[in-house]
């Protein structure tokens, strides 16, 4: 059998630009990743102003599934948050296999964050979540284009 446990990515930019991220784990148990991911980080459901979405999963040898929501902004910006320094994305080593050979925790921060920037342009429910200097962040991320990002 194997372990599912929720992965929250508190996300949180300042004036200049860097982002920071805080990394909580919940165990998934009797409700669902969201209302874990919420739980986790101290969201209430219905919040219009905090962003709670599940970015991705990954699979780790020991039988353990890691589902990983982004949280954007940072429901508690004053806790210390670790900052991101480059944005890099893990990349599988061909198209048939999509799981790369390591992925660090700033990996997933990154694809998290592209994510975010993704819904800025397509969801209009997650960009009136997201404005002043988070929204300025994202929208600089998401228009440069994949190859601008190291590999």
């Amino acid at each position: 059998m194997n372990e599912v446990s929720v992965e929250v990515l508190p996300l949180r930019v300042d004036a200049a630009g860097t982002w920071r991220y805080r990394r909580l784990i919940t165990p998934l148990g009797g409700e669902s990743p969201d209302q874990a991911a919420r739980r986790g980080a101290g969201v209430r459901a219905g919040d219009a102003s905090t962003v709670v979405h599940s970015t991705s999963w990954r699979y780790r040898p020991q039988g353990q599934i890691v589902l990983t929501y982004a949280v954007c902004p940072d429901p508690d910006p004053h806790l210390p948050a670790t900052e991101l320094e480059t944005i890099r994305l893990a990349r599988g080593a061909t198209p048939s296999s999509p799981t790369p050979d390591h992925v660090h925790l700033e990996n997933v921060v990154a694809h998290a964050l592209r994510h975010l920037a993704y819904l800025l342009d397509h969801d209009p429910v997650v960009g009136a979540a997201l404005s002043g200097d988070i929204a300025v962040a994202l929208e600089s991320l998401s228009r440069e284009p994949a190859e601008a990002f190291t590999h």
